[in-house]
C-alpha cells in the first residue's frame, strides 16, 4: 500500500500496522490505531523488565508485541509508525522501503488523524531549531493563553501530539515543538506557520550529514499557509525558507536583535517591535513588549521571545497579549536559572546547555564569567566556542570525561585564563567545582554552569547535573549567611 493510500480518511479496520518502539510515542500510537480497528504489531529492540510490563498492558488489549527484535518487518505490514529516535538506516526501515511500505512518525500519524472525530482540527504553530525550541514553544503557549485562546505546548516538549489531537479538550491552536527526528518522519505535515530558530551541527550521527540535518529541519516550512519565521542572524534558516514549497501568500518573517526592517520583528531602544504584521510595514512599527518583560533577558532568550511573538502575531494575536504572555512566562529549570548571589557573585545554572551552540549563547549573556564546563563531548570541538568567549572568561573549572578537549582549546585560544582541571567524574565533583569557581570569582562576576557537553558520564541527565550545581551553591550560601 503506497503512502497516498493511507490517509486521514482511510478505513483502518483490518489494516496491518507495525509500530516501532515502545515508549512515550509508540504506546499512544499503538492504542490509537488499535481503537480504530487496525491490526497492530509493536516491535521493540529492548526486552527488559519495563518493556515486558508495557508489552503486557498492550497484549491485554489484543495488540501483538514482539520484544528483542526490532529489525525484522512483520509479514503483511502495510504501514510502519516509528518512534522518532529510530535511525533511518535500521534494517526494519530498509526492509519497508524495499517492500514499498510507507514509514510515518508519531507526528505524521497525529497530523493524519486530526479532525477524524468530526471536530474542527486546531491549526499548528510549529517550532524547530538546534537550541531554544522548548523555551520558545512555552513562551508561545503563554502568549496564546494571554490572548484567551485554548492552547497547549505539545510535541517534543513531552506532551504527546496524539493525546492532544485525539483527547477530549478542543483547542483553538497548538504550539508544537518538533525535533529533526520527528520532522524526518512527517512528510505531509503542513503547519499554519513555523519557525526555525537556528542551525548548528547536532545529531549528525543520526542524520548522516549537516545537509541532511538542515533539510529535515526545513521540512517544518513545507506547506505553511501564513508565515515562515526565520532568524536574520542565521542565514541558513532563511535559506530553508527560500527552498520551501509554501502556500500562495505565505510570508517570510525575520527576527533580529537589532532594529527590524520591513517584515521583521526586532528590538529598538529596549522595546520588542513588530514591522511585519502592521498596516504599513515600510513606515510603521508596533510596540509589543519591553526587553525587561523577557525572563531572563539574555540575548538568545530575547531571540526566542521574538520568534514566539512572530508566530503569535501570524495567528492574529494582539500586541497586549504578547506583552502579557511574556511577563507570565517562567522558564524551565536549568535554563539560565539564577540560583543565588554570594559575596556579590552571581551563580547561574544552564545545565541544559549540552552542546557548543547553546553554550555560546549562554556565555554571551554575561560580561565576566567563571565557567564550569565538561562532560561527554559527543564528537564536538571547542576551538570556536573558546575563541568567541575568551575575553569574557575570568577562569574555568573543568569536569567530566572529555574535559581535556576543552582544556586544550583554552590553552590554544585563551592561554591567560586560569583553568582548574578536576580529575574526577563522580557526582561529588560538582561541589568541588563550585568551591574552586568561587575562589576564582571576583565581585561582579558570574559563575556559570554551561557545560557544552552531555551529562551521562557523571549524572543521569542534565536535570540531575543542574540540581547538583544548585545544591552546592545553596550549601555555600548557607555557610556564608
Amino acid at each position: 500500500m503506497g503512502s497516498q493510500e493511507v490517509s486521514s480518511t482511510v478505513d483502518w479496520q483490518g489494516k496491518h500496522v507495525t509500530v516501532a518502539g515502545l515508549g512515550v510515542s509508540g504506546i499512544p500510537a499503538a492504542r490509537a490505531l488499535h481503537e480504530r480497528g487496525a491490526l497492530v504489531t509493536v516491535v521493540n529492540d529492548g526486552d527488559d523488565e519495563r518493556a515486558r510490563a508495557q508489552a503486557a498492558e498492550l497484549e491485554a488489549l489484543g495488540i501483538t508485541v514482539r520484544l528483542g527484535d526490532g529489525a525484522t518487518l512483520p509479514p503483511s505490514t502495510e504501514l510502519v509508525v516509528t518512534a522518532p529516535g529510530w535511525q533511518p538506516d535500521k534494517p526494519l526501515f530498509l526492509a519497508a522501503a524495499e517492500a514499498g511500505v510507507p514509514v510515518w512518525g508519531d507526528v505524521e500519524l497525529a497530523w493524519r488523524l486530526r479532525g477524524t472525530d468530526g471536530r474542527e482540527p486546531a491549526p499548528w504553530l510549529a517550532v524547530t531549531g538546534t537550541n531554544g525550541k522548548t523555551t520558545t514553544v512555552r513562551m508561545l503557549a503563554s502568549i496564546l493563553q494571554a490572548a484567551g485562546l485554548r492552547t497547549a505546548a505539545v510535541g517534543n516538549i513531552g506532551v504527546s501530539l496524539l493525546d492532544a489531537v485525539l483527547g477530549e479538550t478542543e483547542y483553538d491552536v497548538l504550539a508544537v515543538e518538533l525535533s529533526s527526528y520527528q520532522l524526518h518522519w512527517a512528510p505531509s505535515l503542513r503547519a499554519h506557520s513555523a519557525a526555525v530558530l537556528n542551525l548548528a551541527p547536532d545529531h549528525l550521527d543520526w542524520h548522516g550529514s549537516m545537509a541532511a540535518y538542515a533539510a529535515d529541519k526545513g521540512r517544518v516550512y513545507e506547506g505553511n499557509t501564513v508565515a515562515c519565521v526565520y532568524n536574520a542572524a542565521d542565514p541558513a534558516t532563511e535559506d530553508l525558507v527560500r527552498e520551501a514549497d509554501v502556500e500562495e501568500g505565505c510570508r517570510a518573517i525575520g527576527f533580529t536583535l537589532g532594529a527590524p526592517g520591513p517584515s521583521q520583528l526586532g528590538v529598538v531602544d529596549g522595546i520588542l517591535v513588530d514591522r511585519a504584521f502592521v498596516a504599513n510595514r515600510q513606515k510603521q512599527a508596533q510596540e509589543l513588549a519591553e526587553v525587561t518583560d523577557v525572563n531572563p533577558p539574555a540575548p538568545h532568550n530575547i531571540a526566542n521571545a521574538l520568534a514566539a511573538a512572530a508566530l503569535a502575531r501570524a495567528f492574529g494575536v494582539e500586541p497586549a497579549a504578547v506583552r502579557d504572555g511574556l511577563r507570565a512566562f517562567r522558564p524551565d529549570a536549568h535554563r539560565i536559572e539564577h540560583v543565588a548571589d554570594i559575596d556579590e557573585v552571581r551563580y547561574v545554572d544552564d545545565s541544559k546547555a549540552t552542546n557548543t551552540h547553546a553554550t555560546e549563547a549562554s556565555l554571551a549573556a554575561y560580561d565576566s564569567i567563571v565557567w564550569i564546563a565538561g562532560g561527554l563531548a559527543k564528537g564536538a570541538t571547542f576551538d570556536e566556542l573558546v575563541t568567541g568567549a575568551a575575553k569574557r572568561l575570568r577562569g574555568a573549572v573543568l569536569i567530566g570525561a572529555d574535559r581535556a578537549l576543552i582544556h586544550e582549546a583554552l590553552t590554544r585560544h585563551a592561554p591567560e585564563v586560569p583553568v582548574v582541571d578536576l580529575d574526577r567524574t563522580d557526582t561529588g565533583a560538582m561541589s568541588e567545582a563550585v568551591a574552586r569557581a568561587a575562589e576564582l570569582a571576583r565581585p561582579g562576576d558570574t559563575v556559570l554552569l554551561a557545560p557544552a557537553c552531555a551529562s551521562m558520564d557523571m549524572f543521569t541527565n542534565y536535570n540531575k547535573r543542574g540540581e547538583a550545581f544548585a545544591d552546592a551553591v545553596r550549601a555555600r550560601a548557607d555557610e556564608s549567611a
